[in-house]
């Protein structure tokens, strides 16, 4: 059986700085990976938490997502599998 790290969430102190400026601490820079000049999107839920990401990471969730597709299939598969319905009932229509 593999062993698996326990689910702890990490926190990290921060302070804004002047021009509403954020540091990120080296360790925390150096665990996700961060690079100087790295975009990073900063995401605000309803109760005012806030979740910080790269664009990069965010990009590739978004199209992870919409490769699964609403059924298990590819969105692409599921626009020519429309179109050829619609195609096949427009014949029928015409006959």
């Amino acid at each position: 059986m593999a062993h698996k790290e326990p689910l702890v969430t990490v926190q990290y102190a921060v302070q804004l700085g002047d021009r509403g400026r954020l540091v990120l601490p080296a360790k925390l820079r150096a665990k996700l990976g961060l690079r100087t000049g790295e975009r990073l999107l900063v995401s605000v839920d309803p109760s005012g938490e806030m979740r910080l990401a790269t664009l990069d990471r965010q990009a590739r969730r978004f199209r992870g997502a919409l490769k699964a597709g609403a059924h298990g299939g590819s969105p692409s598969e599921d626009l020519i599998a429309d179109r050829r319905r619609e195609a096949a009932q427009e014949d029928e229509e015409r006959r």
